[in-house]
Parts: structure tokens; sequence; C-alpha cells
């Protein structure tokens, strides 16, 4: 089996290769768009993403593991009827024993429990932690585990992360089950990650994200029960989450960033772990900067955790420097977090910039419009700038040739980060 296995994987990526090259270089007329922040532009997402504005909804911004983990645990501990999660990253660790043990209670006590695992992501997982919680009760699935063949299905991956309770509350953004996410970015072994905690009408579309990968991996569809009728709260606000899945055109996530960088006005600040933009949404950042808007983007420094995603990201610095874009390396730890801010609009989730996120990936994204969340995702992104350094277009003229043609190389790789 190894030969035909390997001749069907270098042909898989082949034919990846080529279709990135392609769809990366797509671009899309948009024409007039409404500024984000209003109703029109909401209408407009709703229309390419199939998911219209759901009202009434508490959201919680939560900063990095140590308010994250702890909010997640308290709801997992509150459930009495169901509880489901989904994670590209289920490692070893202190954190993963906490969730383990905290689903395996709530599974003994006859709650129904179900946990999807990346199967690329998740495959550090130990058996003796799958056996805990199936000796539990819970249900336990692999998402896409690696096979000779499904060749063709190995690069597309389930990188959302979600957890919902009793279909009442929910939690997503990047935060992955292992230790590199606890504590609050002291130091590079702690990352530095942006979550949300989400009550009302949107969280049934959150539910939608996890049972569309659950029924993939099980074969099961989940029952009425996790689909309660929830209530909005008159004190809420609107809510979009947008599903992104891989297909032959343009993903929702894709669609997603490309409206929101075309109809910017005043301001776009994005944080992503992984900036390697393909040339169409390249032109489309450096347009964004010749209007006029205040365009920064905010990226991982020297402790990132895949040296080449960075590599290749470096590679299309110039163009946008040279557009006015202005870039800036996050220094104290990994930053994992994935923030998109256009004028008074605002989305988090597990999508980054990069053709990983935006076309190969089942990603999930949830906006809002608030201007107390949305402000609240800004002042941490000032935050972030302050524990940065910019790169500016003199330092990128700079580079070694040595530098240089590591930028080139590792940019054959980019289809597949």
């Amino acid at each position: 089996m190894g030969v035909p296995a390997g001749v069907g994987l270098l042909g898989a990526y082949a034919y990846g290769t080529a279709k990135y090259r392609r769809n990366a270089a797509t671009t899309y007329d948009y024409g007039a768009l409404p500024a984000p922040g209003g109703a029109g532009f909401d209408r407009l997402l709703g229309g390419l993403s199939g998911t219209p504005v759901a009202p009434g909804n508490r959201v919680r911004v939560l900063r990095n593991g140590s308010r994250t983990f702890p909010a997640m645990l308290a709801a997992i501990a509150s459930a009495t009827a169901t509880v489901d999660l989904s994670s590209y990253i289920y490692w070893p660790g202190e954190v993963a024993t906490a969730f383990t043990d905290a689903l395996a209670d709530r599974a003994r006590a006859g709650i129904e429990v179900n946990v999807v695992l990346d199967g690329w992501g998740s495959a550090k997982v130990d058996r003796a932690t799958i056996t805990t919680m199936e000796d539990a009760g819970v249900h336990v699935s692999f998402f896409r585990t690696p096979k000779w063949h499904t060749v063709h299905k190995l690069n597309n991956r389930m990188h959302r992360r979600l957890l919902i309770v009793d279909g009442r509350i929910a939690y997503a953004g990047g935060v992955g089950i292992a230790d590199v996410w606890a504590g609050d970015a002291e130091d590079p072994e702690h990352w530095r990650e942006t979550h949300l905690e989400l009550e009302g009408p949107a969280v049934i579309d959150l539910v939608g994200g996890f049972h569309e990968n659950w029924t993939e991996a099980t074969k099961t569809v989940l029952g009425v029960g996790h689909y309660p009728k929830t209530e909005s709260f008159d004190d809420g606000i609107g809510v979009q989450v947008m599903r992104s899945s891989p297909k032959a055109g343009g993903t929702v996530a894709l669609h997603l960033f490309n409206a929101a960088i075309a109809a910017s006005r005043e301001r776009l600040w994005l944080t992503t772990a992984f900036l390697a933009p393909g040339p169409a949404l390249a032109g489309l950042l450096a347009d964004a900067a010749q209007r006029g808007v205040d365009v920064r983007l905010l990226t991982n420094g020297p402790n990132i955790d895949k040296e080449v995603v960075r590599q290749v990201g470096q590679h299309c610095y110039g163009p946008l420097l040279e557009a006015g874009v202005r870039i800036f390396e996050y220094q104290p730890t990994m930053l994992h977090s994935k923030v998109l801010i256009a004028d008074g609009w605002a989305d988090v989730g597990s999508s980054n910039l990069d053709h990983r996120s935006l076309g190969l990936d089942d990603e999930i994204n949830v906006a809002v419009t608030d201007p107390d969340v949305v402000g609240e995702l800004a002042g941490q992104f000032f935050d972030d700038l302050d524990e940065s350094k910019e790169f500016d277009l003199s330092r990128w003229n700079r580079r070694s040739l040595l530098k240089r043609a590591t930028e080139s190389a590792t940019d054959l790789l980019r289809q597949s980060l």
C-alpha cells in the first residue's frame, strides 16, 4: 500500500498546488460595498454565508487561557442535558486532563457528551485519555483520520474549536485543549489567545457548526435536544456566525475577509497567527491602505511555532509596506489570536490570514457590531501592539541574500500553510 499511497499523496499535493495558485490569484468584483458595522454589510455577509444576524445575544470576550479555561470547565460542570466539544488540538497535559475529567464526570451523571477531534491536529492524544472518556460514556470520534484511501482529503482539516453546553451557552475562537493555552501569555510557553463566550439565539448556529463535523465523523445525526428553543436577551446584541468549508471556489472565510477589507473606510486592524495572504488578498490590503484606510496587521514574531509560515509571510511584506500597510510582529510569546476589526465591525474565530484557513480547512467565525465588544477588542489590539515591533520597509529591503532565498524556497509550500 505504501507506493500507491505515496504516489497518490504526491499527485494530490501537485493538484492542490496548481489549484491554490489559480484560486489565490482570483480576484472578485464586490462592487459598491456597504461599510462594515452597518445593517447593509451584515445582510451582505448573510447572503455570502447563508447565516443572518441573530439578535438578542450576550457576548463575553475571554483573553487567554487563564480566563477561557475556567469559564469552559464551569460551563461543562453546569450541563444538565448535552455537552458538544470539537477541537483541532487535544494534546496531553494538565489542561487535557482537566477537560477529560470534566467531560467524563458529566457523562457518568447521565449527560450526553459528544467529542469530535481532528484526526491530524489531535494525533498526539494518548489512548488512555480516550479510554477514560469512553469508559465514562463520552462519545468520542476523530475527524478524517489519515488513511491511504482518503488521501484526497488529508489536507482538509477541521480547524474549528467549539464547546456548546445544553444548546444555551457556547465558546468559540482560537483556543485549543493544550497546556500552551494555559496562563496569561506571561512567557513563551503560554500563548496569547482570544476566545468568545456566547449565550442566546446565535448558539444554535454554533451547534450547526459542531453538527456538520460530528455527522461526517460518526454518520450520526444529533437529536433535537441539542437544539433547544433559545430566548433572546432584552439587553442582548446581534451576532453572526459564519461556517466555512473548502469547495471549488472561494470559501465563506475567504469572502468574509475579502468583503471586510474591500468595504473598510477608516480602519482595518487584523490580528492573525499566520500571515501569508495570496496575491489577490494582498492586493486588497494594499488597495485599502492606498485609499486612506488605517491598515495594521499584527502577527507573530520570533516565538511562532511554525517558522516556515513566518518566512512565507515575510516574503510578501514588501508590496504591503510600499502601499502603506503597517505590519507588527508580536514579541513575548506565540500569538494565536484571530481577530479582524473593520470600521465598526469585528470578527473573532478560527481563521488565519493564510491559504490553509481560507481555502483548505473547516473554520468558524463570529462577527459582532456592538460598540462595547468592538471597543474591547480594539483595546486589546493596542495592548498587543505595545508588546510588538513594527517591521518597516527599510528592514525588509535590508534582508540578506540567504534570507531572500529561504523565503522563496518556503513559498513553494504556501498552498499547505
